[in-house]
């Protein structure tokens, strides 16, 4: 397999608030939620970097997509990392996902490998790894 990742669906439980947290919240560019009118088929896009997308989608939805049933969900099944150019990067975005309603799992710190990166929680409970590692080219 030649991975091409070309979209990361979060599953939510409520698709309103989701959006209001990574549009108004983090900044991120979307054109809101479309696909309402479908049955499980409400969905929001974002874009990430070139030809990489976001998407929230409702929990239930995806069960009923894949035919699994839902499950509870667990902070420590995924994390997203988004890696910035400066250790101060790193504080700015953890202050944004603050004021935006995040929960700071773990504040931004010195890391073991050489780096600086905190944690946070969207409103679904996803976790996010902002980081700054020196030792990998500026993100771009």
């Amino acid at each position: 397999m030649k991975p091409r990742i070309t979209v990361i669906t979060l599953g939510v439980d409520d698709l309103e608030r989701a959006l209001r947290f990574y549009r108004d919240g983090l900044g991120l560019s979307t054109q809101g939620i479309v696909g309402q009118e479908f049955a499980h088929g409400a969905v929001a896009f974002f874009d990430l970097q070139a030809g990489v997308k976001l998407a929230l989608w409702q929990r239930a939805s995806i069960a009923h997509d894949t035919g699994l049933a839902q499950s509870p969900p667990s902070a420590t099944d995924l994390t997203l990392g988004h890696n910035v150019a400066s250790r101060e990067d790193v504080d700015g975005v953890m202050r944004q996902a603050q004021s935006a309603g995040a929960v700071i799992v773990k504040p931004a710190h010195d890391t073991f490998w050489g780096g600086y990166a905190g944690y946070f929680q969207d409103p679904d409970g996803h976790v996010w790894e902002v980081a700054w590692n020196p030792q990998w080219a500026e993100p771009q």
